[in-house]
């Protein structure tokens, strides 16, 4: 390393030096929540979830020191949530009588926002794509801010219902396909929408954006022809503070391993010259698409972890060779490999861009495949 560019590296601020009085308020306004959360709901929690909710905490601030617009996001969906609950008054029966529930914030209501806005700000991406509209793109990428909105305030009042039903039935919602596909769809546009602003592009929407509304297609299909919109009791085997925190790392890597695919699927059309003045550059593209692979990697080792131990509490061990345990696996192996070949022997070009398209296809076999064609432990969710 140069001697200047040890200079800038020790001469670089620390954080707290860089944080403003917003910043610090935001810290303080998710203590004071948290505090306020332990203090109402504390009697009701073990000592595992309260240590959960203190991380969420410690996570959600750093999130928002790291990347400003993930604050407003989260006081906004505070605001809409909490404003939503209100409008309950403890009866689940006014989510078709208020109005505000029945139009806007209701959980069914609020999810079906968020499915017509991904589609929406899909064939925006496109429009703006090929016309070469900055202005639209932009449009485009308000519409996705707004359909992240919706589909967190709709999983926040399907959770507050969830509890209306019974507080024996109440739980967080990240127990069936239906509620999961809503998160896989909420995360991915999220790292879509983190890497548009740390790059300044809004042209990949068009790409990452097709396999969300491909999600929704698929949540929609799922909610009306199976019911799964329906809030049912948790298994015995979900009964427990792992899936807190075993699902969302799992679908944050799940959602970095698409947004990773889809920036192949441009890599590859650039490559072959077809869309290229419309694109980034390929070097942009590279780079988008292993931060992705290494962010996704990093969180779906976390939740293997994290789901052997659950398996081995639930069960009595930690492996069992069960389908979706060994598909994890090699999900798990695939982009192990991918990484090996990228950092240590340098390997770059359309053939990991051709590995990133065909990782998706892995991954999603993993998810949902093993849910259709095989069974196990994991057979409670099936189709």
């Amino acid at each position: 390393m140069e001697l200047t560019d040890k200079a800038h590296l020790y001469g670089r601020p620390g954080i707290l030096k860089t944080l403003n009085w917003l910043d610090w308020f935001y810290a303080i306004f998710l203590v004071c929540g948290s505090y306020y959360a332990l203090s109402l709901y504390g009697n009701f929690m073990d000592a595992y979830e309260k240590g959960i909710l203190v991380l969420t905490a410690a996570g959600l601030i750093a999130q928002g020191w790291h990347w400003k617009p993930f604050r407003v996001l989260l006081l906004v969906v505070t605001g809409l949530s909490l404003f939503g609950v209100s409008q309950y008054h403890g009866e689940l029966a006014r989510a078709e009588q208020a109005f505000f529930l029945k139009f806007f914030f209701g959980s069914q209501t609020a999810i079906m926002w968020m499915s017509a806005l991904f589609v929406l700000a899909t064939a925006s991406y496109w429009f703006a794509l090929f016309t070469r509209s900055d202005f639209i793109a932009r449009v485009s990428s308000s519409i996705t801010w707004s359909a992240v909105v919706m589909g967190f305030v709709g999983l926040m009042t399907r959770w507050y219902e969830s509890y209306l039903i019974s507080s024996d039935v109440g739980h967080i919602p990240l127990s069936n396909l239906y509620e999961v596909f809503i998160l896989f769809s909420i995360l991915t546009a999220l790292l879509y929408l983190f890497y548009e602003l740390r790059y300044q592009n809004r042209q990949l929407g068009a790409f990452v954006l097709l396999v969300i509304s491909a999600a929704v297609g698929f949540l929609l299909w799922y909610a009306f022809d199976r019911q799964a919109h329906e809030i049912q009791p948790l298994v015995p085997a979900l009964q427990s503070y792992w899936m807190k925190i075993h699902v969302p790392a799992n679908f944050i890597g799940y959602g970095a391993f698409a947004l990773a695919a889809m920036v192949g699927v441009a890599y590859l059309l650039v490559a072959k010259g077809i869309m290229a003045s419309r694109l980034p550059p390929l070097e942009m593209l590279d780079d988008v698409m292993y931060k992705a692979i290494a962010i996704g990697f990093a969180f779906f080792t976390i939740a293997t972890i994290l789901g052997a131990m659950w398996a081995a509490e639930a069960w009595g061990g930690y492996w069992s060779w069960d389908p979706k345990e060994t598909w994890a696996l090699i999900v798990w192996l695939n982009y192990a490999a991918w990484l090996h070949l990228r950092l240590v022997k340098g390997l770059r070009g359309p053939i990991l861009a051709w590995w990133a398209v065909i990782g998706l296809f892995v991954t999603a076999f993993a998810f949902l495949g093993v849910n259709m064609f095989l069974s196990g432990l994991h057979s409670y969710g099936t189709l």
